[in-house]
């Protein structure tokens, strides 16, 4: 009983430094967004430099996925956790030191390796702690933490750049993180389990054994692991797509000014706090597979929600078609960040994670840049690039539409885990 209790305290105590760990990064990440708007006029630089800008974190973010996945498998997450965080602290105060376009893309690479295993190594520390049917609501709560800070960083980034200038923001945020840090080195703990049989693998019809020193190569086999992996990527061009240039389209295309940007980029942001945490809620009470068709068609739901949200007459309506987008983006975030978490072994689950993730943050380096080289070569339309985004939302619907017709002819595949189809 005793046990049962501890376990119990401990694991929403380590949900709760998840948040703020990945609050603090997330607060940089949004800041730059905003910081972009002071660092361009500073520096001189076009709309296809500050894609590049923007999109330098996530070089270096993606690239970190699997081996931090991998380090969090072998090594255990605490330690990949703190590290992680004191690094990404430390080249966030170095952002606010930078002096050209060609630093300030290296220290922007550098912070997003430094960041990039913390995604896989905290997904090891919710399967380490929490049961299955818990995993979506934590990892809901855990990236409910994106939502949060896309509520304070706008009024927050704004109000420090308008008194401070840009670089002072970086030097406060990166001492937060430091601060944080700290109370990882105390709190953080890992779950030690008793040892567990081997996990059946699927493949072709027959049963055959995960080989748990190398979770990887059962990974990149797995065509269940790939279509998530490719929905994920999908969703976050949607995602980073408008995190990282709304705030230049509405001062450029919607006349707006800072503080009104600040403000008005904060309540889609609210809209998602709620929306993370009931997504993660109705995901765990679905029954298996139901929940990739409620995901798909939310994905398709995106692609017409970004058509009426680039042709709004208002901005009050294009506030409004955004925060409908990031209410159904929230489905399929949810679900793909957790359905790793629910099918695989959690020997593998960083590593597995880890790769998923890997979507999602090439789609952050590609995105901005992307965008910023369609928007320099029309001339300054946006027509464009929310084109762009409307057909990556439907390639996730796409993706997860075939997951779950696979589930309807395999129960057995979406049961045991990793799958090869």
């Amino acid at each position: 009983m005793t046990t049962t209790r501890f376990a119990f305290k401990w694991k929403y105590l380590i949900l709760v430094l998840l948040f703020l760990g990945w609050s603090v990064g997330n607060l940089d990440r949004f800041a730059i967004s905003y910081a972009v708007l002071g660092i361009t006029e500073d520096l001189g630089l076009n709309a296809s430099s500050t894609g590049i800008i923007l999109s330098s974190f996530f070089a270096g973010y993606a690239l970190m996925q699997l081996p931090g996945g991998w380090l969090a498998d072998k090594f255990g997450y605490r330690k990949v956790i703190i590290t992680s965080i004191i690094l990404w602290s430390i080249f966030t105060i170095l952002t606010g030191i930078a002096w050209s376009l060609t630093s300030l893309i290296l220290v922007r690479f550098l912070f997003g390796l430094s960041e990039g295993s913390f995604f896989p190594s905290a997904s090891k520390a919710i399967t380490n702690w929490f049961p299955t049917n818990e995993r979506s609501r934590a990892m809901s709560i855990m990236l409910t933490s994106a939502s949060v800070m896309g509520v304070v960083t706008p009024i927050a980034a704004t109000q420090v750049m308008a008194n401070n200038g840009w670089r002072s923001l970086f030097y406060i945020v990166g001492a937060i993180g430091l601060g944080f840090a700290v109370l990882f080195i105390f709190f953080l703990k890992e779950k030690i389990k008793q040892e567990t049989k081997p996990v059946p693998v699927v493949k072709q019809g027959a049963v055959k054994t995960a080989v748990k020193g190398a979770p990887l190569r059962s990974i990149l086999k797995s065509a269940f692991v790939w279509k998530l992996f490719i929905g994920y990527f999908s969703i976050y061009v949607v995602s980073w797509g408008l995190n990282s240039w709304m705030p230049t389209y509405m001062m450029n295309v919607r006349d707006l000014d800072l503080a009104s940007i600040g403000y008005l980029s904060a309540i889609p942001a609210f809209v998602g706090i709620f929306a993370m945490v009931i997504s993660g809620i109705v995901l765990d009470k679905l029954p298996r597979g139901r929940e990739l068709q409620v995901a798909a068609i939310s994905a398709i739901l995106i692609a017409v929600l970004l058509y009426l949200m680039e042709t709004a007459s208002s901005t009050g309506m294009f506030i409004a078609y955004q925060c409908l987008i990031i209410v159904f983006q929230s489905f399929v975030i949810i679900l793909i960040a957790s359905a790793a978490l629910k099918h695989l072994p959690e020997e593998s689950a960083a590593t597995a994670n880890g790769f998923i993730n890997t979507g999602a943050q090439l789609a952050g380096f590609l995105a901005p840049t992307m965008i910023g080289f369609m928007v320099q070569a029309s001339g300054g339309s946006y027509s464009s690039a929310f084109f762009l985004m409307m057909a990556f939302a439907c390639v996730s619907a796409v993706s997860l539409m075939l997951i779950f017709r696979s589930n309807k002819t395999s129960n057995v595949a979406m049961k045991e885990g990793i799958v090869n189809e």
